[in-house]
């Protein structure tokens, strides 16, 4: 008979069964369901930035004329409902000076886009209520964990009170759209919070004890410079939003050039002077040039300085950010040339938001760089 130590481990005996726990609460299967809610989450904040663009491009986002977050889910169901929609849309200053005369079939078409829209809205919500509740049940949800995802729904609920916001802007006085800065702060918002959800994701593609050892190594120039590009990425997105709200996208089909002009003789036409950077078509537009040649020289430069990284995926990221920022650049000239028709803008849109991703992707490696097997 073998004697026992005083101070023996438990878990050093042979003769106990391992402990086994059921599939479903396995750690490493708890990560995974929380990174396909998170992925579920981003791919229908895309969609609702890609939905919300065609909404702006088909001249959509003022067809309902109310906020109504629960019975607004119910769409016109007969002829009369509709007339009813159609009225209170033809009493705007959009239908009166821009729309005068549409049909209520032409009304018809607009209304969807505006009624999907708010409708991809109340689904975010919905799922991330659902997933944020049946994980805080388990105990599945701590830490800072919590925090981020709590702060992630709030940003959502936000967003909603945002994007009536910018509406009322096009409800009230004498304009035909809304205001071109509520638009952009709309649109920030939205690639905010598939930032947040994004790094959360690729948070959990890796084991915890993984990401402490990999950050030892991490790369803080890069990650620095990494962060530098998904600002100016932030600032591009924001003078594009721009652009679309004084829909000055179409007002200079031409590169490099705008129009003959390398600066808009009337670029500070209004007054006061700053409202320019907002209001006036031709240096928004200017701005937003600018900044994408400002990104792609300051892309070239991170680009470089990546080659020298010891770690193959963090020069895979930098490749595959500056291979996306050649593309769209490209993309952006074409939808330039093109005067911004409506495919050709929203694939430009896309290309916006797959830049913007990938900044993050490469900023992450180089924090949590994926260190060589030995």
């Amino acid at each position: 008979m073998t004697k026992r130590k005083i101070f023996e481990e438990v878990n050093s005996r042979s003769d106990l069964p391992p402990a086994v726990l059921p599939v479903p609460f396995q750690p490493g299967h708890n990560r995974l369901i929380k990174r396909n809610w998170l992925i579920l989450l981003l791919l229908l904040v895309i969609l609702t930035v890609f939905i919300g663009g065609m909404t702006r491009l088909t001249d959509s986002g003022l067809a309902i004329t109310e906020w109504r977050p629960i019975t607004g889910v119910i769409p016109p169901l007969n002829e009369s409902q509709w007339v009813v929609e159609f009225e209170k849309y033809r009493q705007t200053y959009e239908y009166q000076i821009q729309n005068s005369g549409m049909s209520l079939s032409e009304f018809q078409r607009i209304y969807w886009w505006e009624w999907g829209h708010r409708q991809l809205g109340r689904l975010i919500g919905l799922v991330w209520i659902g997933g944020f509740a049946w994980f805080a049940f388990r105990g599945d949800l701590q830490g800072r964990r919590r925090l981020r995802i709590l702060a992630v729904g709030g940003l959502i609920v936000l967003q909603g009170a945002i994007g009536w916001w910018m509406v009322q802007s096009g409800l009230t006085g004498a304009v035909v759209d809304v205001a071109p800065y509520r638009l952009a702060i709309h649109l920030g918002l939205a690639f905010t919070i598939a930032g947040l959800i994004f790094w959360e994701i690729l948070l959990l593609s890796r084991q915890q004890h993984e990401l402490l050892q990999a950050r030892r190594a991490r790369e803080r120039s890069l990650e620095r410079y990494a962060g530098l590009i998904i600002g100016l990425i932030v600032l591009l997105l924001l003078a594009g939003a721009l652009v679309a709200g004084n829909d000055a996208g179409e007002a200079f089909p031409t590169w490099p050039s705008m129009n003959g002009e390398w600066f808009p003789a009337n670029s500070f036409d209004l007054q006061p002077w700053y409202s320019n950077f907002i209001y006036n078509i031709s240096l928004t537009h200017f701005v937003h040039r600018l900044l994408a040649y400002i990104l792609f020289v300051s892309l070239i430069l991170v680009w470089w300085k990546s080659r020298v990284s010891g770690t193959p995926t963090t020069k895979t990221a930098h490749n595959w950010l500056f291979a996306i920022a050649i593309a769209q650049i490209v993309l952006g000239i074409y939808t330039a040339l093109s005067a911004a028709t409506p495919l050709v803008a929203i694939l430009h849109q896309v290309g916006a938001a797959t830049l913007f991703l990938t900044a993050i992707w490469a900023r992450f490696e180089s924090r949590y760089p994926r260190l060589p097997v030995r």
